[in-house]
C-alpha cells in the first residue's frame, strides 16, 4: 500500500509539534541546569520559541534570560554548549534525523515595548480619542 501525502495544513502542524516538543526539552534542561555552564546556570533562561525547518533538520530556538540580563554572555555559553543540547533534544525527542539547533536572541519583547511606547505617546493618544 503506497503512502500518501501529507497536506501542507498536516505538515505543519508537526512542524509546530515537533517545534514545542523542542522548546519543552531545551527548557527543561535549562531550568534543571543540566548544561554544566556556569553561565546558564547562574541565569534563568526562557525559551520563548522553536521554530522547525518543514525538514525538521533544523530549530531555530529563540531565547530570553530573565530581565533580559547578559544576553550576549547567556547566548555565547548556549551556542558553547550547542552540541550537548543537540545530543539531549536527540535522545529525548526520537526523531529520524536529531534537529541542528541554533539558539537566537528572543526580541518579541523589544518588539512589544516599543510599541507600547508608541501607542502612549500623546499624539497617537489624541488620535485614538477621536
Amino acid at each position: 500500500m503506497a503512502q500518501r501525502a501529507s497536506t501542507p495544513e498536516q505538515q505543519s502542524v508537526r512542524v509546530l509539534k515537533v517545534g514545542e516538543r523542542v522548546r519543552h526539552i531545551l527548557s527543561e534542561l535549562l531550568a534543571r541546569g543540566e548544561a554544566h555552564d556556569e553561565v546558564l546556570t547562574a541565569h534563568s533562561v526562557s525559551v520563548t520559541e522553536v521554530r522547525m525547518t518543514p525538514d525538521l533538520r533544523n530549530a531555530s530556538a529563540y531565547v530570553k534570560p530573565l530581565l533580559g540580563e547578559d544576553e550576549a554572555a547567556v547566548l555565547k555559553a548556549l551556542r558553547t554548549n550547542t552540541a550537548f543540547f543537540q545530543r539531549e533534544v536527540a535522545k529525548r525527542l526520537g526523531l529520524k534525523f536529531a534537529p541542528r539547533l541554533q539558539f537566537k536572541p528572543d526580541e518579541s519583547f523589544d518588539e512589544a515595548d516599543r510599541i507600547e511606547r508608541l501607542l502612549r505617546d500623546p499624539k497617537v493618544l489624541r488620535d485614538l480619542d477621536d
